[in-house]
């Protein structure tokens, strides 16, 4: 009796625990709305918010700030006849003008530079109104855009740091939604495919769903409680993180769990086998992510260090959610949510020679070859990151031209030997006269105006003699700096600012690099229980990074036409393909030190493995950098150079780093793979049976 009582009320617990975790979620997701509605409201898409928190740029927009009226929004309104401007025309120019300088306080009378050919007319134009209110900003740029029109041929663009500041923020507005949408449409697609079952893809996708929404909560709570700068472009990624890894986790729990339901009778002690199984894969998998993007809050440039946490974020919550809503819910649908294809209890699934089968006898019957084969091909492919093209400018961002950008290249046709944008130097107040005359002897200046003073410092207004972001221009701005007379006086600007973002970006890299790696390193020797396993898995994403750059350098400017590569390319996609990719080596690595606990040899083990996992890797691979590829259709080039670079690095380290390589190697290193761990140290011998006493008749 007692024993019935006892099965009884352990059977009753067992239904009763999912329903507690899906009430959990109830709560907490109700929590988090009021939250998650508001993390949109603290986005910045600033300069600032994009700068190296200690360069002299940065300094120079925090002092404006400061200033009366803040930082000023600095316009170029450009009026342009092909045949050459009319008298009509300069007029309609100047009474546009006047216009917007009595709807707006500026900081100076506008006043306009006509280009040699006489087909040009630029009016700079500056106003403190909007400050570091965005919003007012946009307003102002659309304002001066609907006063200054043209008719009848004349063409007028009104471009500048301030419009295209504004073009780039309308761009990062308007990723959240489509972003999501198209995100979770192609994860859909996928699901369908993967799981050949008209209910089993829905699951996941909710699941992924609440996830991004909490994420969405707690990073709005990150940025009250911590100041954590939210970008268009942080909020973006840690969206398609959440999508994509949390994807790949469901993957794997699931493909665990239908195996487990053929073997055990009830759901829920199938899934706490596939838990006890995969768990350990999927954490060590997520807290390689989670502290590889950490690690970017070592870094100097503001959204770079806000994408650390944002990154982490997502991934964090899509790991408690692919660990504790989703086994919940495939729990109370039971078997039947995998229908038409239902693990029944007790049946074998059919044995059929897959490809991950024959791409490992492969690499076991040669495996050195593989090896090699493998290691020339990426090293082949890796020389074509040489080929990537320089600095991106700030008008080369768009892959669609807007006004402003149409504006700099009408300027840059027009005036193509003078500087059309100022640089601005902020100098303390009681030496601005000399600060002013030893500027205008610097070589390269063209011109210099002192502007705004209060707070102690005072504004100049610098004009290069050369075009903006050319090498006559950043030589003028080196000048500046080093000038020993300038001392304690910072130089900004749109041009200052793009210099300081590849300097410090190179600055980045090199101290980034190591903390990812050594990180990384870490949480794979205490999974794996081995040095030689870890620095394997590390080898190969670091080669899969350099073939993945190589690729984008045979395709960015021959193929998309791109005229730069974006500075923050290369620790972007390092962090995100170590930390990401190194997930599917854990996938399988972990499964083969599975087989070999359980008394498999080394490379049997690997062959094992690799059938086992290799269809699951394949699909997580797919979804992955099918929800990076998603990116490559954003408007702005740097987000689609790293949505590019990061898709085929996955697909590389899916579909030959860890099929070929990782295996190859695991067979031809054998045992030596687990050193210095215990699976390392061939197994004892069995001893031999003893020989039964022979019978011998006496004599």
């Amino acid at each position: 009796m007692g024993a019935t009582s006892t099965a009884g009320a352990s059977r009753r617990r067992r239904r009763a625990v999912p329903w507690v975790f899906l009430g959990l979620w109830i709560v907490v997701v109700a929590l988090a709305s009021p939250f998650a509605a508001k993390l949109a409201d603290v986005q910045k898409d600033r300069p600032v918010d994009y700068l190296p928190a200690s360069a002299g740029s940065t300094e120079v927009a925090k002092i404006q700030d400061q200033l009366p009226g803040g930082e000023a929004t600095e316009l170029v309104l450009v009026y342009h006849r092909d045949g050459g401007l009319t008298a009509a025309d300069r007029a309609a120019a100047g009474e546009q003008v006047d216009e917007i300088a009595r709807a707006h306080r500026l900081v100076a009378e506008p006043k306009g530079v006509p280009s040699e050919d006489g087909t040009t007319l630029m009016y700079p134009v500056a106003s403190t109104e909007p400050g570091q209110d965005e919003e007012k900003r946009d307003a102002l740029v659309e304002d001066v855009r609907d006063v200054a029109r043209g008719d009848g041929g004349l063409s007028v663009d009104v471009g500048g740091a301030g419009a295209l500041d504004t073009d780039a923020s309308e761009v990062y507005n308007s990723l959240g939604g489509p972003l999501l949408y198209t995100t979770a449409a192609v994860v859909a697609l996928l699901l369908i495919l993967i799981y050949r079952s008209p209910f089993l893809w829905l699951v996941p996708l909710a699941v992924a769903g609440v996830a991004d929404y909490l994420a969405m909560g707690v990073a709005y709570g990150l940025n009250q409680a911590f100041g954590t700068s939210v970008t268009g472009q942080s909020s973006g990624i840690m969206t398609i993180l959440v999508f994509g890894a949390g994807t790949d986790y469901a993957l794997l729990l699931v493909s665990r769990y239908r195996e487990e339901l053929r073997r055990i009778e009830r759901p829920y002690d199938a899934m706490v086998a596939a838990l006890r199984g995969c768990g350990p894969a999927v954490l060590a998998s997520s807290g390689t992510v989670a502290a590889g993007l950490l690690c970017l809050l070592a870094a100097d440039l503001n959204s770079s260090r806000g994408m650390g946490p944002l990154g982490m974020v997502g991934v964090l919550c899509a790991l408690v959610a692919m660990l504790t809503l989703l086994p919940a819910v495939l729990v109370l649908l039971g078997r039947r949510v995998f229908w038409p294809l239902v693990p029944a209890f007790g049946s074998v699934p059919k044995q059929r020679r897959s490809l991950f089968a024959a791409m490992g006898s492969s690499a076991g019957r040669r495996p050195l070859a593989v090896l090699a084969g493998g290691a020339v091909l990426l090293g082949a492919l890796a020389l074509g990151a040489f080929n990537l093209p320089g600095s991106l400018k700030q008008e080369d961002s768009f892959t669609k031209t807007p006004e402003s950008v149409s504006a700099m290249e009408t300027l840059a046709a027009a005036y193509p030997e003078s500087g059309t944008q100022p640089i601005t130097v902020m100098t303390p107040a009681d030496r601005a006269t000399e600060s002013l005359a030893e500027i205008r002897g610097t070589k390269g200046v063209d011109g210099a105006e002192k502007g705004r003073t209060a707070k102690g410092w005072t504004e100049i207004s610098v004009l290069a003699a050369a075009p903006p972001e050319s090498a006559g221009e950043t030589a003028t701005i080196e000048a500046l700096r080093d000038s020993d007379r300038l001392d304690g006086s910072y130089v900004g600007g749109s041009s200052a600012q793009q210099l300081d973002l590849k300097d410090t970006n190179a600055r980045d890299r090199t101290l980034v690099v190591p903390l990812v790696l050594g990180a990384v390193l870490l949480i794979l020797v205490a999974l794996l229980r081995s040095l030689v396993a870890p620095l394997l898995l590390l080898a190969a994403v670091v080669a899969v990074w350099g073939a993945s750059l190589g690729v984008a350098g045979l395709v960015f400017e021959p193929l998309f036409g791109f005229e730069g590569t974006d500075p923050g390319l290369g620790l972007l996609s390092f962090v995100f393909l170590v930390a990401l990719g190194v997930d599917y080596g854990i996938f399988l690595m972990h499964r083969m030190r599975e087989e070999c606990l359980n008394g498999a040899e080394p490379g049997a083990a690997a062959l094992t493995a690799l059938r086992t996992t290799g269809g699951v890797i394949a699909s997580a691979g797919l979804v992955l950098a099918a929800t990076f590829a998603v990116l490559t259709n954003m408007p702005l080039v740097q987000l689609v150079e790293l949505g590019f670079v990061i898709a085929v690095g996955v697909l590389l380290d899916t579909f030959l780093v860890r099929t070929y390589l990782v295996t190859s190697a695991s067979v031809a290193l054998g045992r030596k793979v687990w050193w210095p761990g215990p699976l390392s140290r061939p197994r004892p011998a069995a001893p031999a049976p003893e020989a039964e006493p022979v019978r011998v008749p006496a004599p």
